[in-house]
């Protein structure tokens, strides 16, 4: 799963789709694979408005990079090629192989196998 990817995942859980703590999800016990793809700077610049950026600095400093700028990049920060690269090496090329997705409103924890989530619930939390 894509870092990019988490970005825009809230909790399922009917009881959490009110709650402002049930985004962004938090990661735990995750395992980390660096995947590299070809720079795609037309795609990062594409992408960073819609892009939660507070959502981004926790998963990504829960994640271990905590050198994530204090605000959304814009202007001629978006023509900086390093700026580019280093969005596309966090949203691209970081992807969580295993562990877990958590919700902070309910505690509900998403299950992150060979790169995938799962997202189906239970149907008692439907």
């Amino acid at each position: 799963m894509k870092l990019l990817t988490a970005n825009f995942l809230a909790c399922a859980v009917k009881g959490c789709k009110a709650a402002a703590s049930s985004y962004p999800l938090h990661f735990k016990d995750a395992e980390l694979e660096m995947q590299e793809v070809d720079f795609q700077p037309e795609f990062i610049h594409n992408i960073i408005p819609r892009v939660d950026w507070e959502g981004l600095r926790v998963m990504a400093n829960e994640l271990g990079f905590p050198n994530i700028p204090g605000s959304k990049p814009e202007g001629d920060m978006l023509n900086d090629e390093q700026t580019l690269r280093d969005l596309h090496k966090l949203l691209l090329e970081t992807h969580v192989v295993d562990g877990k997705l958590c919700c902070g409103h309910c505690g509900h924890e998403y299950v992150i196998k060979e790169g995938i989530a799962n997202f189906l619930l239970p149907s008692h939390l439907v």
